[in-house]
C-alpha cells in the first residue's frame, strides 16, 4: 500500500488550487488523483471569459484559469495521475483507484480531501412526459460538443432551466447560428446570475419565460417540439396556458448536484439541503482528517470563491497533517429566516485567523432587505441590501474580534430580516 501525507481526489479548479495551498504550507507528499484525461476540470470546455477578476485581477477563459493552476502545480512538482477513477474512501483514509496503467491502486493518506466537483440533474430527474427521442441533452452536455468537439447539437433550441450553464448555452448556440426560442424556468425568478441574464438572454432578445414548464416532449426519431403551460403557486400546470414550440433541440439546465458518492462511501454526514458535506470553519468533514472544497460541497457561482475555499482546505489539511490543528468547542451556526444553508456549519474560534467568511444562499427573493447575523439572542450584524435572489451566493466576514467579544456564544444564527 503506498502511503502519502495528502490526496485529493479531483484534478478541477479545486483540487489544483487545494493541492497549490498545501504545498505553500511545506506538505511535499502530494497526490492528486483526476478521473479524466487532462487536469483542469469542467473549466476546459467554458471557453467564455469572466474567469479569475478576483484571483487574478484580470478577465479570463475558463482553459486560461485552469492553466494557470496546473502550471503551479506543475512547477511545484506534484504529482498526478489521470484516467485514474476512484472506487471507494473509508474512514482511515484509505483509497481505492484504478487506471490502466497501475491496475488497482491501494492507497494510504494522512489526509484526504474531496474536490470531486458537481453532475448535472439529468431528464430522468424531472417526469417530463413525452417520447424518449434525439435531441434532449443536458447543458453541460451540449456546452462540450460545441466547445470541445466542434459539433452542433441542434438549429432550432429549447432550454429549459435557467442555471447559469445554460444561460451561457443560450448565447453561444446564438453565436454558432442557431435559433433559441426560448429560455423556461418553473420558478418566478432566475436561478442564474444576473450579468448572464444580461449578456445571454436580453442582449440576444431570447424570452425568458418565467413560472412556466414544459409538459410534453413531441418526437418520434428526433424531437420535433414542446409543449409549454404556466404554472401556479404549487407548480402545477395551469389549463389554458399550454403553447406549442417547434424544435428540434432540448436543453437542460435544471440544477447542479454534487458528485457525494464517495462520501457516502466514507460514512461522511450530508447536508440535506446543499447534498454535500457538512463542515467546520477548516472545510473538514464529520470525518476528522476528511476535508472539502468546491462544488462537490456546495455548488458555487463564481470560480474564484472556489478557489479561496480550496486555499482553506489546502492549508488547514496541511495544519491537519502536522499536528497543530486545534480540537475544541465549537459554535453552531444556524440558516433561518429565508437562508437555505451556511457553509460552513460549525466554528470552532481557535483555528480561525484574523476573520472567516460563511457563505450562504437564500430560498427566493428579497428585495430592500438585511441580512442579520445573531451570537446567540444578540445582534451583532445587520446588513442592507437591495436585492437577494437565490442563483447569487452571499457572504459575511465574522472576525477573530467578535468571536472574542462573545466567547461564550452557543450559536450563530444567519436570517433575512426586512427591517
Amino acid at each position: 500500500m503506498q502511503e502519502y501525507d495528502l490526496i485529493i481526489i479531483g484534478g478541477g479548479p479545486a483540487g489544483l488550487a487545494a493541492a497549490v495551498s498545501a504545498k505553500d504550507q511545506g506538505i511535499d507528499s502530494i497526490l492528486i488523483l483526476e478521473r479524466d484525461n487532462q487536469l483542469g476540470g469542467i473549466l476546459n470546455q467554458c471557453i467564455h471569459n469572466g474567469f479569475g477578476l478576483h484571483t487574478f485581477k484580470e478577465e479570463l477563459t475558463g482553459p486560461e484559469y485552469s492553466q494557470r493552476f496546473i502550471d503551479k502545480a506543475t512547477d511545484l512538482k506534484i504529482e498526478y495521475k489521470l484516467n485514474t477513477m476512484v472506487l471507494d474512501v473509508n474512514s482511515d483514509k484509505q483509497v481505492t483507484a484504478v487506471n490502466t496503467e497501475d491496475g488497482i491502486l491501494e492507497l494510504k493518506a494522512n489526509a484526504i480531501i474531496l474536490a470531486m466537483g458537481c453532475r448535472e440533474r439529468p431528464r430522468g430527474a424531472l417526469n417530463i412526459p413525452g417520447s424518449r427521442c434525439a435531441g434532449i441533452y443536458t447543458a453541460g452536455t451540449a456546452q462540450k460538443y460545441v466547445n470541445a468537439e466542434g459539433l452542433m447539437p441542434g438549429k432550432e433550441v429549447v432550454i429549459l432551466g435557467s442555471g447559469d450553464i445554460g444561460l451561457i448555452m443560450a448565447r453561444r448556440m446564438t453565436l454558432e447560428g442557431a435559433k433559441v426560442k426560448a429560455c423556461v424556468e418553473l420558478m418566478p425568478h432566475s436561478s442564474g446570475l444576473k450579468r448572464n441574464i444580461v449578456q445571454c438572454l436580453d442582449d440576444f432578445n431570447i424570452p425568458l419565460k418565467l413560472s412556466t414548464t414544459i409538459i410534453n416532449i413531441h418526437g418520434h426519431d428526433r424531437l420535433c417540439g414542446v409543449t409549454i403551460a404556466k404554472v401556479d403557486a404549487n407548480r402545477k400546470p395551469i389549463n389554458g396556458t399550454e403553447e406549442y414550440i417547434a424544435c428540434d433541440t432540448l436543453l437542460l439546465s435544471v440544477g447542479l448536484l454534487p458528485e457525494n458518492e464517495l462520501s457516502r462511501k466514507a460514512n461522511i454526514v450530508l447536508n440535506k439541503v446543499t447534498g454535500g458535506p457538512i463542515v467546520d470553519e477548516s472545510m473538514q468533514t464529520s470525518i476528522p482528517g476528511i476535508f472539502t472544497c468546491g462544488n462537490v460541497l456546495h455548488v458555487h457561482d463564481l470560480v474564484d470563491n472556489v478557489t479561496t475555499e480550496s486555499y482553506t482546505a489546502g492549508k488547514n489539511a496541511a495544519d491537519c497533517i502536522k499536528g497543530i490543528h486545534q480540537e475544541g468547542q465549537s459554535v453552531e451556526v444556524i440558516a433561518t429566516g429565508g437562508v437555505r444553508y451556511t457553509v460552513p456549519s460549525t466554528i470552532n474560534p481557535k483555528n480561525i485567523g484574523k476573520a472567516i467568511d460563511v457563505r450562504f444562499r437564500v430560498g427566493e427573493v428579497h428585495t430592500a432587505a438585511y441580512i442579520s447575523v445573531y451570537f446567540d439572542d444578540v445582534r451583532e450584524m445587520h446588513l442592507k441590501k437591495k436585492i437577494l435572489t437565490p442563483g447569487e451566493m452571499e457572504s459575511v466576514k465574522l472576525t477573530k474580534a467578535v468571536f472574542d467579544k462573545y466567547s461564550d456564544c452557543k450559536k450563530i444564527t444567519i436570517k433575512v430580516e426586512k427591517e
